[in-house]
């Protein structure tokens, strides 16, 4: 008969295929094919069929028959429509079963005939060709071309939408996007927002509604389809999940949960917070409760794993542990705001007090970690919430984080000079991101902690043993040449800035409170010379402002140590430096009309309006410095006058009116006036010829006077 009874019980399926195969090495036509396949269809979809038989049926049909039964619109006489579609859709899928089949390019390139599958109506009769498309999408899904090429074929609105149509296979749908999320969620997002978030927004509703365990099942699934913050917080519909899932997590966390309900709750919020910090919980009584109770569920599960650890159990609990730090970081964050906080005050201090037991607990773990565990993700968490409380809290601790800095020295500078890969744990990603084999980058999360530390007398002997200076400097250096390897155009604030500009914040500390160490350690010699170059490199770049600042104090007042040093003496890196630094100096003020009278006053030149609360203090320390260099580099005066420095501050002050100008301000000038007036009769001559003596004594500037009135 052409189309033979097919066999059901799996005992004939072994005969089934090998009377198939017998008539597709004899079939003349493709009729023959047609019917000895069919003869088959069954006993190949039942997954049964092994290598080298799925091989023997490739060998003898390849990828163009069912190709043309895929295009064909002519079924059989007495069969359905979609007979031959089916057929084919049958055969693919059994040859996706061969991961090398699955990533052929003549499977790629039926990825829209798949989509296009899973949109069409599904009759009773067709499921089986969405069970076969699954498969395929799912073997594809596995390749290392196939992520990609199912992005860019259309093949996540084809999923989010089987999924919100709920017919047959939508469970595996949502499987598959949860697959794809994982390793491409930045290219998914970035193409197909509207239509994922159409699936977080039913799956956001059913968290909401549900009241049995579903409820805690969406917890764990809910994390996949969080993107990072744009497409939640300008979008009304996402704007709309934040708050069901605000509400519903408000429900989960108030009621009284077991360990397995709790937990996936905590690192559904973690996510949330790593999506869009604290945006999600609004403002008012019931949301600075439920950011309480947040905080303090955190505190208490870091404080049950880790204050006795066991090491199963903290094994166990890593990855739930890992988003309570996320919620602790956003804790310290909430503590720190002034500006329509969350918290109030009385909440606040009772969260810090909590927070503070908790990070004890971090502390007491982190003592007892062994070498052959420092590769653990796990602690790179821990290191890094510590720093965040580190750099925030200063007074609480202190102690027992002197006790700790040996440990996050050494941690730090292994991790520095091995460059080892960062694991995708959650804290360092909660929402999976694609291409993290970057080095962990310890230090950037402990710097802003060593900045306080180095203030103080016991942390900064401690920080200085254990060889953190030079470790420094060798992180100045490679930060640096991130720095200049990236594009020179304008861009947000990034870490590698940030960590060069606390790392100068570091050095200035030591500059200031260990001068001896400054002289002494071959270490402030390199760092010297790096700044020297560094500076006429980064002040034309004026988004790098603050970092020239930094970069331009610290250089001057290691200067004023480091006189003798041969990279200072007159070179021409040295001069670049000077003259660089002298234009930083000079250009912060300008005159403007003063809209209080017809006068000039002293303004901020535009370019460091929107900086000055960041660099006022540096600028000063940096005029400070410069006047205390005068007198130690001859050469320095002739540098001043080819700036042209002394015209310009002297032009400024007498076209502004004095009162204009703050105390401070004159001080600052004052001192490096007094200092080039002494050092050089060049310089003196050019103050007298710009009516030195008048402004000055305009100002106040009695050393000032009495310098340019000497002989």
């Amino acid at each position: 008969p052409p189309f033979p009874t097919m066999a059901s019980e799996s005992g004939d399926r072994h005969a089934t295929l090998k009377r198939c195969l017998g008539v597709l090495r004899d079939a003349r036509d493709d009729s023959e094919q047609v019917a000895a396949l069919l003869l088959g269809r069954k006993a190949v979809r039942a997954g049964e069929v092994d290598a080298r038989t799925r091989r023997q049926i490739f060998d003898a049909i390849g990828f163009t028959f069912p190709t043309r039964l895929l295009i064909s619109r002519q079924p059989p006489a007495g069969c359905p429509p979609h007979t031959f579609r089916a057929l084919g859709l049958t055969l693919l899928a059994c040859f996706c079963t061969d991961p090398e089949l699955a990533g052929h390019s003549q499977i790629l390139n039926k990825i829209p005939t798949f989509n296009d599958v899973l949109l069409s109506p599904c009759d009773p009769d067709c499921t089986s060709m969405v069970d076969d498309v699954y498969q395929c999408l799912s073997a594809v899904l596995a390749t290392a071309r196939g992520p990609k090429e199912l992005v860019t074929k259309g093949t996540v609105p084809a999923l989010c939408q089987a999924y919100l149509n709920g017919g047959h296979g939508s469970d595996r749908a949502l499987t598959l996007l949860v697959g794809l999320l994982a390793v491409a969620e930045a290219k998914c997002w970035q193409r197909d927002a509207p239509q994922l978030l159409a699936v977080l927004s039913k799956l956001s509703s059913d968290f909401l509604k549900a009241e049995d365990m579903t409820k805690f099942e969406l917890c764990e699934l809910l994390p996949h389809f969080i993107p990072l913050s744009p497409p939640l917080t300008e979008n009304s519909q996402g704007s709309e999940c934040l708050c069901r899932l605000y509400k519903g997590l408000a429900d989960v966390l108030g009621s009284k949960l077991s360990q397995s309900q709790r937990d996936p709750a905590l690192k559904l919020a973690a996510c949330l917070v790593q999506a869009c910090g604290a945006e999600w919980i609004p403002a008012g009584s019931a949301g600075s409760k439920f950011l309480a109770l947040l905080v303090n569920l955190a505190c208490v599960e870091v404080r049950l794993t880790l204050e006795e650890p066991d090491p199963v159990e903290v094994e166990r609990k890593k990855e739930v542990v890992t988003a309570c730090y996320v919620l602790m970081e956003m804790g310290i964050q909430e503590c720190l705001r002034e500006e329509n906080p969350l918290l109030e005050t009385v909440q606040k201090m009772q969260l810090i007090r909590i927070m503070e037991e908790a990070f004890g607990a971090v502390i007491f773990y982190l003592r007892q970690v062994k070498q052959e565990e420092l590769q653990d993700p796990f602690i790179f968490a821990s290191v890094r919430v510590l720093g965040a409380w580190m750099a925030e809290e200063t007074s609480s601790l202190k102690q027992e984080i002197c006790e700790l800095l040996p440990f996050l020295i050494d941690y730090a500078r292994r991790l520095f000079k091995e460059g080892s890969p960062a694991v995708s744990l959650p804290q360092a990603e909660l929402v999976s991101t694609e291409g993290s084999a970057l080095p962990q980058d310890a230090l950037r999360f402990l710097l802003p902690g060593f900045c306080h530390l180095t203030a103080e007398d016991r942390p900064r002997d401690i920080l200085i043993s254990e060889g953190a200076p030079a470790l420094l400097c060798e992180y100045f250096l490679q930060q640096w040449e991130v720095l200049t390897s990236k594009s020179t155009a304008p861009a947000p604030l990034t870490s590698t800035e940030m960590s060069l500009q606390t790392t100068c914040g570091v050095f200035l500390n030591l500059v200031v409170t260990a001068p001896d160490l400054v002289r002494r350690d071959k270490t402030f010699s390199s760092l010297m010379d790096v700044l020297l170059k560094s500076l006429p490199l980064l002040l034309p770049q004026k988004h790098h402002l603050v970092l020239a600042a930094n970069v331009a104090t610290l250089g001057l007042m290691m200067a004023r140590i480091l006189a003798g040093s041969a990279v200072l003496q007159a070179t021409q890196s040295a001069k670049e430096f000077f003259g660089a630094a002298i234009r930083f100096l000079l250009q912060a003020h300008t005159a403007h009309a003063d809209p209080n009278s017809d006068g000039l006053a002293l303004a901020m030149s535009p370019a460091y309006v929107s900086t000055w609360d960041d660099i006022r203090e540096l600028w000063l320390l940096g005029m400070q410095a410069l006047a205390g260099c005068v007198s130690l580099f001859p050469w320095l005066p002739h540098a001043a006058l080819q700036a042209r420095w002394l015209p310009a501050v002297s032009q400024l002050l007498s076209r502004v009116a004095p009162a204009s100008v703050d105390f401070e301000l004159i001080t600052a000038f004052q001192a490096v006036l007094v200092e080039l007036a002494r050092a050089s009769k060049q310089c003196r001559d050019v103050i007298l010829s710009h009516r030195g003596t008048e402004w000055a004594n305009l100002y106040g500037m009695a050393a000032l006077e009495q310098c340019l009135a000497e002989q």
